[in-house]
């Protein structure tokens, strides 16, 4: 017979989700101690903690890393279980997205999902590709959206779609007004995304081998950050064609061409191995794959 009941599962992970025992009881209209009562059955049926108290704060220990992803699956299954019989019960699903898809791809697709199923929620969180799997790897996102290929191994990740890249720089500056060689590029000053940014890990494996070296005068933390960077004549960036589509047609940046060195990347769709798909994150993923097919990056 089963001992421990989803009631504890659903105490245990709002108490991670919250980082504290009365945060978690006020998120699930609880009374404070029947939370810590519940949480205590919880551990003296599995016979081990699975927090440790750090000031007022509540932190997983290895017992409750172990535990979280397998008591989220449950408690998600339990979920579409009991969704499958209410005609039209919402669903809410947490997605993390770097910062080009977040910006420029994902609202046309949640746009999309919201007409066909206006009940649904969405919750997104926007920060680069290493923001986006640690969020998955400690549970706080359903499904992932990242524009680096990653190997871990308790992430999936899929193909998506086809993304070019560009050189780009403010339409006076000196390499827009000649065909730049590679010594021009390595040494003219440069506006960087950070370390673990999509577009800093595709820059750094596809063009900095051919450069040498990069003359880096920034590093900023968001794409807007570096194109107003961009846009004042501080230095040259690589992005996303996607995200500078507006200043390339309205002729404020241009391209630096780059003859012979590939520019093309893929995002890619990422989610927790341990934890099966959420009918929402179902959803959004076949979404996707409808996008791929509308964009023609099918091989």
């Amino acid at each position: 017979m089963l001992k421990m009941t989803l009631r504890e599962l659903e105490v245990f992970c709002a108490i991670n989700h919250t980082g504290s025992v009365t945060a978690a009881a006020e998120q699930l209209g609880l009374s404070q101690s029947a939370a810590s009562g519940a949480l205590a059955e919880l551990e003296r049926r599995l016979g081990c903690t699975l927090f440790d108290r750090i000031g007022r704060r509540v932190v997983l220990n290895e017992h409750g890393r172990f535990l979280l992803p397998r008591a989220q699956e449950l408690l998600g299954q339990a979920i579409d279980l009991e969704s499958s019989y209410t005609a039209g019960a919402p669903s809410r699903l947490h997605i993390a997205a770097s910062l080009t898809i977040g910006n420029f791809v994902l609202p046309s697709l949640l746009g999309e999902l919201m007409q066909a199923r206006p009940e649904d929620r969405y919750e997104v969180a926007i920060g680069n590709s290493q923001q986006v799997v640690d969020l998955l790897l400690d549970s706080r996102a359903d499904i992932g959206l990242i524009e680096a290929p990653i190997s871990h191994r308790q992430l999936v990740n899929e193909l998506w779609l086809s993304d070019e890249m560009a050189i780009f720089a403010r339409a006076d500056h000196p390499l827009a007004q000649q065909e730049p060689n590679l010594s021009d590029l390595a040494a003219t000053p440069w506006i960087m995304r950070e370390p673990g940014s999509g577009v800093r890990q595709m820059l750094e494996s596809m063009l900095l081998p051919h450069l040498g070296g990069i003359n880096i005068l920034l590093e900023l933390g968001s794409g807007e950050a570096v194109r107003e960077a961009v846009r004042l004549g501080l230095g040259i960036s690589c992005g996303s064609k996607r995200a500078i589509a507006r200043e390339l047609a309205c002729g404020e940046f241009v391209m630096i061409p780059l003859p012979n060195i590939p520019m093309l990347r893929r995002f890619y769709l990422v989610w927790h191995a341990e934890k099966r798909l959420t009918s929402g994150a179902e959803r959004l993923r076949a979404a996707c794959h409808q996008r791929l097919k509308m964009e023609g990056a099918y091989h």
